[in-house]
């Protein structure tokens, strides 16, 4: 299936590795052209040499109010032309309620809130009909995780966000999606395996929990974001799609 990416142009935010640097690695393979963006200098640049030469790295944060245009901005420059984006923030540090710090709040709703928000407000200016607006959020959506609360408070705001622009922005030809992964075999997710005292124990648990009764790959996932963000899915608006090997069970 031609799934129609060959030259379309995206900007993949917080692809430095994880989520993002497989949604990256999957666009690229299809044809599309990519910029990708993280904090890290090194790691943003050695992410995009991977990818050839059809990928730039940006080294930018997201909470950088200045970010977005700039993407979108060497996107076109770089490229010639802009089609969507995808945004991929890092998730913010674990813990439960009586752990994260006021601090720790504020950061995390700069970065993962405030400047997905910022990035999806500048792409919908700058996108034509057929353009498309990608949100990696989390399980947590529907579900909290357990050790993850500032990302259970933060995630679903931004669903909702999601699902006003893509009523907002429907009429101009413009789509918003969004994807809810849950166990994908990330550092992140292993991370949090590893803070029961007993990761492979706790990967047992939750694989259990699965249909399949396997964690996702990021290449899955991967695969997943390219076919939301490619013209094949044109008709496709205003969802949240679980990435999860069936773990919801449900809508």
């Amino acid at each position: 299936m031609d799934l129609g990416l060959k030259d379309r142009v995206y900007v993949v935010t917080g692809a430095s590795r994880g989520l993002g640097l497989a949604s990256a690695r999957a666009l690229t393979a299809d044809g599309a052209k990519v910029v990708l963006s993280g904090r890290d200098e090194k790691a943003v640049a050695s992410a995009a040499g991977e990818l050839g030469p059809n990928a730039l790295g940006v080294a930018v944060d997201n909470s950088d109010p200045d970010a977005a245009a700039r993407l979108i901005a060497t996107a076109r420059e770089r490229f010639g032309r802009f089609d969507g984006v995808l945004i991929s923030v890092g998730g913010p540090p674990p813990g439960f309620v009586a752990d994260n710090t006021d601090e720790q709040w504020r950061s995390a709703f700069e970065s993962v809130f405030l400047g997905a928000v910022r990035m999806a407000r500048t792409a919908a200016e700058e996108l034509d009909e057929g353009g498309v607006i990608g949100f990696v959020l989390s399980g947590s959506v529907h579900e909290p995780i357990p050790g993850l609360t500032v990302s259970n408070g933060l995630r679903p705001g931004l669903a909702g966000f999601a699902k006003s622009l893509a009523d907002e922005l429907g009429p101009r030809g413009i789509r918003v999606v969004g994807l809810l992964p849950s166990r994908i075999d990330t550092d992140r997710v292993r991370d949090l395996d590893a803070l029961s005292g007993d990761a492979e124990a706790a990967r047992t648990a939750n694989e259990a929990q699965i249909p399949l009764r396997r964690y996702g790959t990021p290449e899955e996932f991967g695969r997943t974001a390219a076919f939301l963000l490619s013209p094949a899915a044109s008709y496709l608006t205003g969802l949240m799609l679980p990435v999860d090997g069936g773990a919801r069970h449900g809508f």
